[in-house]
C-alpha cells in the first residue's frame, strides 16, 4: 500500500455495481474522504445460497467494467476473497480509514453479515455507513394502515405509489480521490466457466456493466415500453425491457429505471412495467419479513402437500426436453442465454410443480444457477407464487396449458422455432403439439418423434387431474 491514509474511507460495493446514482459513492465523496472501493467475494456469507455459474459469469464482467470506469476517474479497484466480517475491518485498519459506506442489504445472510461488520467497526470506533441504494424503498418502511404486514400485491403496490419515489439523482463523480492499496486478480477468482465454455450464449446476449445497463434502458424506453402491457407477454417479439440482471446486480438503480420510465408517459405500457418494478420491490419486503422465504412454503397446509419424485421427468425438463415446446424453448433460452420471458417463466414453472409434481424448490435451485440475474428475493417469491403456497399466490388450481399458451403468445411460432429447431418446419397449427402431426407432415418436416423430438413425458390431463388431487389433500 501506498499513499497518504488521512481522512481515507471504504466504499464497500455489493450489488450496486455503477457510479451513477449510487448513494454510498456519493456520500463518501461528498464527505471529502480518499475512496478505496473494494468488492469482496465472500461465498460462504450467502449461506445455502452461493452465486449460481451464470451469476458468477455476469459478475466477472460486471467488476471488469466498473474497474474500467474508476480507472477513468483515477481510482483504483479493490478485489478481496473471504469473510467479508473480517476483510473490511481490517481493510479499514491497514488504510486508516475513518468510515465505512455501503448499501443496505436485505436478505437474510447478508443482514447477518451486516451486523458482524458493524459490530467489528464498532469496536475500532469506525462509523459503518448503509445507505439505500438497491430498492426503491426501505422494507421495513412500508405498512398497512394498522402498522402491520402487507400479505397481498396489490393493496402494496398502492401504498408504494402514494409513498412516491424521489427523483433525487446523484452524478458519477467526475474524479475520484484514492489509494493505491493491494487486491486480488479478478481472472485469479476464475468466475468463468473454462471446459466446456457454456457462456457462449451470454456473451452474446449481454454486455454486463454500467454502460450496457444504460443502452438497455435507453432502448426500451425509445419504443418497447410504450406497448410493454401487451407486448410482455409475447416471448417472439422484443416486447420486454431486459434490465432483470442490470438492476440485480446494481449497474442501474432501481430509482433510476423508475423515474425515467414515469417521464415516459401515463400510457398502460408504462404503468405496467413500473408495477413491475413495484413487484420486485414487494419480493424484497416478502423476504426481509418472511427470512424463511427462499425455502419453506408461506402457507403452512403446503408443508405437507404430496410432492413427486422423478429424478429423470426433473432432468428433462431442465434440458428442455419434456416434449412440450414452449416449455423447452423456455429452458433452453435460460440455459443458453441466462435469461427467460417472463411469460415463459411462469408456464415452465406451473409445467413443473403442478404437471409433473415436482417441489418448487427444485425449480428454484435450477433457476438460482442458470439465471444470470438470480435474484433471492425475486426467485423464491416468484416460485412461491406460481406454486400457489405465497403470498398473493395465483391459485393453485390455476394450471397453464402449456399448448394453449403456445398457440396463444406465440401464435406465429417465432420463440419456438428459435430455441427447438429440430421441429421449425413444423406448420404453425401442429408446433405446439407435434404429437398431432399427421405422419406425412411429420415426414415432410424431417421430425421423428421419441428420436429427433421427444414425446410428452405426461399426458396433460392426467397431469392435471393428479395435481389437484394433491391439493385436496392439503386443502383443509
Amino acid at each position: 500500500m501506498t499513499g497518504s491514509t488521512r481522512e481515507a474511507a471504504i466504499v464497500w460495493f455489493r450489488n450496486d455495481l455503477r457510479l451513477q446514482d449510487n448513494p454510498p459513492l456519493h456520500a463518501a465523496a461528498e464527505a471529502g474522504h480518499k475512496i478505496v472501493p473494494v468488492y469482496v467475494l465472500d461465498d460462504a456469507a450467502a449461506g445455502a445460497w452461493p452465486m449460481g455459474g451464470a451469476s458468477r459469469w455476469w459478475l466477472h464482467h460486471s467488476l471488469a467494467a466498473l474497474a474500467a470506469d474508476f480507472a477513468a476517474r483515477g481510482a483504483g479497484f479493490v478485489l478481496r476473497r473471504g469473510d467479508a466480517a473480517k476483510i473490511i475491518p481490517e481493510l479499514a485498519a491497514e488504510i486508516g480509514a475513518k468510515a465505512v459506506y455501503a448499501a443496505r442489504a436485505f436478505e437474510p445472510a447478508m443482514r447477518e453479515l451486516d451486523r458482524r461488520v458493524d459490530a467489528a467497526l464498532k469496536a475500532a470506533a469506525i462509523p459503518f455507513h448503509r445507505h439505500l441504494s438497491m430498492s426503491l424503498f426501505p422494507p421495513y418502511r412500508i405498512k398497512t394502515k394498522t402498522g402491520g404486514v402487507y400479505g397481498v400485491y396489490t393493496p402494496f403496490s398502492k401504498a408504494c405509489f402514494e409513498d412516491g419515489v424521489s427523483e433525487d439523482f446523484l452524478p458519477a463523480p467526475a474524479r475520484i480521490s484514492g489509494m493505491t492499496v493491494n487486491g486480488d486478480r479478478l481472472d485469479d477468482w476464475r468466475l468463468l466457466p473454462t471446459t466446456p465454455n457454456w457462456a457462449g450464449g451470454l456473451q452474446e446476449e449481454w454486455q454486463p456493466g454500467e454502460a450496457g445497463a444504460q443502452k438497455r434502458l435507453t432502448d426500451f424506453l425509445a419504443g418497447p415500453i410504450k406497448n410493454y402491457d401487451e407486448a410482455r407477454n409475447l416471448p417472439g417479439t422484443a416486447g420486454t425491457s431486459k434490465l432483470s440482471p442490470h438492476v440485480h446486480f446494481g449497474e442501474i438503480s432501481p430509482r433510476s429505471v423508475f423515474t425515467a420510465a414515469a417521464r415516459a408517459g401515463t400510457g398502460k405500457g408504462v404503468q405496467t412495467f413500473l408495477k413491475e418494478l413495484i413487484w420486485r420491490e414487494f419480493a424484497i419486503y416478502l423476504l426481509w419479513h418472511h427470512p424463511a422465504l427462499p425455502d419453506a412454503p408461506m402457507k403452512p397446509n403446503f408443508e405437507n402437500f404430496p410432492w413427486a419424485t422423478d429424478k429423470k421427468a426433473l432432468r428433462a425438463w431442465q434440458k428442455g426436453q419434456t416434449g412440450y415446446p414452449i416449455v423447452d424453448a423456455g429452458m433452453r433460452e435460460l440455459w443458453r442465454t441466462g435469461w427467460m420471458h417472463n411469460r415463459v417463466r411462469m408456464i415452465v414453472a406451473s409445467f413443473l410443480v403442478k404437471h409433473l409434481l415436482i417441489p418448487w424448490q427444485e425449480g428454484e435451485k435450477w433457476f438460482w444457477d442458470c439465471l444470470a440475474e438470480a435474484d433471492l428475493a425475486a426467485n423464491a417469491a416468484s416460485w412461491q407464487w406460481v406454486a400457489g403456497c405465497g403470498a398473493d399466490a395465483a391459485p393453485y388450481f390455476r394450471v397453464f396449458n402449456p399448448v394453449l399458451q403456445g398457440q396463444k403468445f406465440d401464435a406465429d411460432g417465432a420463440y419456438v422455432r428459435r430455441y427447438v429447431p429440430e421441429i421449425a418446419a413444423l406448420p404453425d397449427e401442429y408446433l405446439h403439439a407435434p404429437w398431432t402431426s399427421p405422419k406425412n407432415v411429420l415426414t415432410n418436416a424431417r421430425v421423428t418423434l421419441g428420436e429427433t423430438y421427444p414425446l410428452p413425458i405426461v399426458d396433460l390431463m392426467e397431469g392435471r387431474n393428479r395435481a389437484l388431487k394433491a391439493y385436496e389433500s392439503i386443502k383443509d
